[in-house]
């Protein structure tokens, strides 16, 4: 379960970085390019500490999952983006693929 919760941090992190590149304007606005890449540096590495204790596969689809909805949604609600229809169904699939690969996962991390 720490692992889960080390995650959780690590995607929180990587989305405030991401969020941060539209406000970076291409890394010429400087508080928001510091807080991208010191945002980037925690995600990753509390990543290698959840690899500790989540397999890869797992981890990394977690990770990349909920921070593409997370960033979806920040688009959203933070910068006016629309999504359409079709990318709101492709949001609700990525969210059913973390459910689905958590259901099938094995405990295992061989090192």
């Amino acid at each position: 379960m720490k692992g889960y919760l080390l995650l959780l941090v690590s995607i929180s992190f990587e989305v405030l970085g991401t969020s941060m590149l539209k406000l970076s304007d291409g890394f010429t606005n400087l508080l928001p390019s510091v807080i991208l890449l010191a945002s980037f540096a925690v995600s990753f590495t509390l990543m290698g500490f959840v690899l500790k204790t989540i397999p890869l596969s797992i981890a990394y689809s977690v990770w990349a999952g909920l921070g593409t909805v997370a960033t979806g949604l920040i688009g959203v609600f933070a910068y006016g983006e629309v999504l359409s229809t079709l990318n709101s169904i492709g949001l609700i699939v990525i969210v059913l693929g973390v459910i689905v690969m958590n259901f099938g996962k094995t405990n295992t991390v061989h090192g």
